[in-house]
């Protein structure tokens, strides 16, 4: 099993941002020192405390720093933004990293974001399909391009001078294009099924009961066989809050205490879906349970793996028990309220942890 980092910590919005990009930048360098496989960058436009804007412009901010680590947009928000621009920005990146890159995306889910762009109770999974369809159609296609959709249209045909090169979108470095990867969010999704038809690998999401999380594979395992493919544990990442130290009592205070980062994080996240995204179906398995049930002090404990490495190991071995085989372990970074613990977790993970756990698989 591989291990990978996901980077959208959510940072106390009183924090200068100036000081927690340096601290996100931070944290990928050492994930390729420490041999983390990937790290994906997320994005958002409205929130003040996921304060990065652009994934792209963050990855491009460390392309040359980093020597090993694939990085990966987690996601292209792709609704909104315009699929030239989308095709233009991740190629340059492709090739900055010489192929160093994978391509998240996904139609979006802060409702904020989705009303600044204009596209707020619109379906956004259809303008989602329109825009990364057209995406596609750059890469494979030739200026000058005549791509008409509902939402979007790309044209160079009256402005062309292709002796200069004029008029054509860069290709990616990878052929035909960047590895594509999808966030897996609901129970039994059907987009995943979709995602694996098209020869997408899905990434299911940090703050998934363990229950949902196994109901991913079957999804995909239909959508891979129907394209004619044999579906692999190896393609399949699954993201996991997780927060190792080198004593239990400290891990359970920092990982799950009231004044940790982590139970910071589920109380901004559980007021965004519960509160205003209507997902309070990701948090409970009886579904007569009422809201007022999902707090961050009832789903911290359930949701975040803390402990000492002899801990952790045996948990991220239950944890596989109950999901099933997958390839990567997505580590997910969370604000570094006491930096010198967010370094030495990240570091007993990769150097401890994963040998642990990789041994006894």
């Amino acid at each position: 099993m591989k291990l990978g980092m996901f980077m959208m910590p959510l940072h106390p919005p009183g924090r200068r941002p100036a000081e927690t990009y340096a601290e996100d930048r931070e944290a990928i360098l050492l994930a390729d020192r420490l041999g983390y496989s990937e790290a994906l960058v997320g994005e958002h436009v409205t929130d003040l405390a996921e304060n990065v804007t652009s994934c792209l412009m963050f990855l491009a901010s460390v392309a040359h720093d980093t020597k090993n680590i694939v990085l990966g947009s987690g996601t292209i928000n792709m609704p909104n933004s315009h699929p030239a621009a989308v095709a233009a920005q991740v190629a340059m990146l492709d090739h900055m990293l010489e192929g160093r890159f994978l391509m998240g995306i996904s139609p979006g889910g802060l409702m904020s974001d989705a009303e600044a762009f204009g596209n707020f109770r619109k379906d956004r999974n259809a303008i989602f399909l329109e825009a990364i369809n057209m995406v596609l159609a750059i890469w494979a296609g030739e200026a000058p391009y005549d791509l008409k959709g509902e939402h979007f249209s790309v044209s160079t045909a009256n402005t062309m001078i292709p002796e200069i090169g004029q008029g054509t979108i860069l290709k990616p470095y990878q052929k035909p294009h960047p590895p594509i990867v999808v966030t897996a969010v609901a129970p039994y999704s059907k987009g995943v099924t979709e995602a694996a038809r098209r020869g997408w690998t899905p990434i299911s999401a940090n703050f998934l009961l363990p229950e949902w999380v196994a109901t991913h594979w079957p999804r995909y395992a239909e959508g891979r066989q129907a394209a004619g493919a044999m579906p692999r544990a190896a393609e399949w990442r699954i993201a996991k809050s997780i927060f190792v130290a080198d004593d239990d009592k400290v891990a359970k205070r920092y990982g799950h205490g009231a004044q940790g980062p982590y139970h910071f994080y589920f109380r901004q996240l559980i007021r965004k879906l519960v509160g205003f995204g209507g997902r309070s179906n990701l948090f409970k398995l009886d579904q007569s349970e009422p809201d007022a049930s999902i707090t961050a002090d009832s789903m911290t404990p359930r949701l975040v793996i803390a402990g000492s490495v002899a801990s952790v190991v045996d948990q991220i071995l239950a944890f596989r028990e109950k999901v099933g085989d997958f390839g990567t372990l997505v580590y997910a970074c969370h604000d570094w309220a006491d930096p010198a613990l967010g370094r030495r977790s990240m570091q007993l993970m990769a150097e401890e942890v994963m040998p642990r756990v990789n041994a006894a698989i």
